[in-house]
């Protein structure tokens, strides 16, 4: 029934609409349901927040932030083992994976795991950020609209963006920078079919956010930016750039995993209560943090001395900027505890609270020297994008959404210069951002355009089953009579049970016709093995890699031991060289509209 439902709609939007037009209304759809996503999940988070704050004012030395990010991460470990069975995928980096080797299908249960156990993560003070597990609902949804409307791999990767972008744009208020989020670091390139989609989805979720959920994420009153602080600028960006080298190598270890030795719910428990123990002697680390952030652009540094142990000390300057640093370096490692035990979250926020302490950190340290006196906000905010720059290998991204989030448009140039040096400085120490890093060194699957699209042709769509099978005890006369019949050039040599001996190419055979007595010669004497043999659930990528690596042009393909035919680099290419034309005829009609 439902299966019929969707090719008479199919059939009907291709009749009225076309292609692209259909595209652009998925947009609309995805863009309004990530902006509810993403409406949900602030609420729900704030709410338990603010719970949890309160919870804790009642009690001596907020004893509860002890407890609070263990229940946390335990009730996200036991949502994912024993309601969603270990099915979720968590993370940016698992997006690319889907985009990469999944052609762009994501598993439905992502719409609503992450939404669940990110809001119990950082609900109840975990240290990591909403801005990934929002991004992972808006690509489930992208990815599930284009399965229902059986749409092609390519198709489902511009919805899984539009569906990234509105997320990103509901929960900053910010539609460029949702944008700009998944063209640099989803898709990698700019084209009109991708583009429009995204602005429209981007529009949607804002638009959602505003009417459901009003209010900036940040406010920010500056006076503009003075040639005598450039210097300082320059310094933050360098700052910025050596702490992103930081924050990925230390946020990855520990994401990793810790505790890796106990089961998953010691590790949660354990994990959490060390969490505590640092959010006890920092609670600016409690949650996103994004209420300290605002305290301090606000100018009010003090807020630092509140719930904290020795409170009293920072009333010293040298101790307050000791504090500040020890917070850029903490921030880091609870987001890496928090995931690496088990919780949901990301890093996207944690690394905005970095950068803005950083930016807290120059401005305040040059302010007690008396020699110039710089604005602390702007400082902040330029931070915060420097440190975002520099770990996402995406500085238009960070740009857009610092003036957007706080309304420093004024500081472009700032923003521009750190954004850029931190960038670079991160850029030469590992070419990849932290979502690339793990894919490209442990799963071995590289960013690019071309790889995306060879991944998009399914292997079983380019082999050539149509072969003559040789038994090894066939007299080499008898293969000749099978040779006048075809044109093949490549024959394999298979068992009575379907498994592969080897394979016979026409070559040598050349060789025993040219070479002498072949009256005792079997098929056994002259076959060979392949260079290499495809399995039926290798990527395209990999066969074409394989083929570029031995110089061959066929190779041999089995499923479960069984032989079922050849793959031809001819073939692969030439199924290749359809998708492109048919991605630049598309990008023709968006244009023409």
């Amino acid at each position: 029934m439902l299966k019929s439902l969707v090719l008479k709609l199919n059939r009907l939007r291709l009749t009225l609409n076309g292609q692209r037009n259909f595209l652009i209304y998925c947009s609309v759809a995805v863009g309004l349901f990530g902006g509810l996503a993403a409406v949900a999940l602030k609420f729900l988070v704030h709410f338990m927040e603010e719970l949890s704050r309160k919870i804790s004012s009642h009690l001596p030395y907020h004893i509860i932030y002890v407890f609070l990010p263990a229940l946390g991460i335990l009730l996200t470990v036991s949502w994912q083992h024993l309601i969603n069975r270990d099915k979720m995928q968590k993370g940016i980096g698992s997006i690319l994976a889907n985009i990469k080797r999944n052609r762009s299908n994501i598993r439905v249960n992502n719409i609503y795991s992450n939404l669940i156990t990110s809001s119990l993560t950082v609900g109840f003070g975990g240290s990591s950020g909403l801005e990934a597990p929002i991004v992972c609902t808006g690509a489930a949804l992208g990815s599930n609209l284009g399965r229902f409307f059986k749409l092609s791999p390519y198709e489902k990767n511009v919805l899984i963006a539009a569906g990234s972008s509105a997320g990103i744009a509901a929960v900053f208020n910010s539609p460029i920078a949702g944008v700009l989020f998944s063209l640099e670091i989803l898709i990698g390139e700019i084209t009109i079919p991708t583009f429009i989609p995204l602005l429209i989805a981007s529009a949607t979720g804002v638009v959602v956010s505003k009417v459901l959920y009003s209010g900036q994420l940040f406010h920010l009153v500056t006076e503009g930016w003075v040639i005598t602080a450039l210097p300082f600028y320059i310094v933050l960006g360098l700052l910025c750039g050596w702490v992103s080298i930081y924050i990925a190598k230390v946020g990855g270890a520990l994401e990793k995993g810790i505790f890796v030795k106990q089961n998953r719910y010691v590790r949660a428990l354990s994990g959490g209560l060390l969490l505590g123990l640092i959010i006890m002697v920092f609670p600016a680390l409690f949650g996103e943090g994004y209420h300290h952030l605002q305290e301090i652009l606000n100018g009010n540094v003090s807020v630092l001395k509140e719930e904290t142990f020795f409170g009293a000390w920072l009333s010293e300057p040298l101790v307050m900027l000791l504090f500040i640093a020890s917070l850029v370096l903490m921030k880091i490692v609870a987001a890496g505890i928090t995931i690496g035990s088990g919780g949901n979250g990301g890093t996207f926020a944690p690394t905005m609270f970095t950068g803005a302490f950083l930016g807290l950190f120059v401005a305040f340290g040059v302010n007690q020297t008396g020699l110039i006196h710089l604005n602390t906000s702007n400082f902040i905010a330029v931070g915060m994008a420097g440190a975002l720059a520099g770990v996402l290998h995406a500085p238009l991204t960070a740009i857009f959404l610092i003036a957007e989030i706080t309304g420093g448009y004024v500081l472009f140039i700032p923003l521009m210069i750190v954004s850029a040096i931190s960038y670079l400085i991160a850029k030469l120490s590992n070419p990849h951002n932290m979502y690339w890093h793990h894919l490209v060194h442990e799963s071995n699957i590289h960013p690019g355009q071309d790889q995306t699209m060879l991944n998009n042709i399914t292997l079983d769509s380019i082999v050539n089953k149509k072969f003559i099978a040789i038994d090894s005890h066939t007299p080499l006369t008898q293969l000749y009579k099978i040779l006048a019949t075809t044109d093949a050039n490549i024959f394999p040599v298979i068992t009575a049970a379907g498994e592969l001996e080897g394979v016979i190419w026409i070559d040598e055979i050349r060789r025993q016709i040219y070479g002498g007595d072949t009256d005792d010669v079997t098929v056994a004497d002259i076959m060979v093995t392949p260079p290499a043999i495809i399995q039926s659930s290798d990527t395209v990528s990999r066969v074409m890699d394989l083929f570029d690596k031995l110089d061959v042009w066929q190779l041999p393909v089995v499923d479960a031991g069984r032989f079922t035919g050849f793959v031809s680099k001819s073939a692969l290419l030439a199924k290749y060289r359809q998708i492109i034309i048919k991605q630049h005829s598309d990008t023709d009609l968006f244009a023409r509209d």
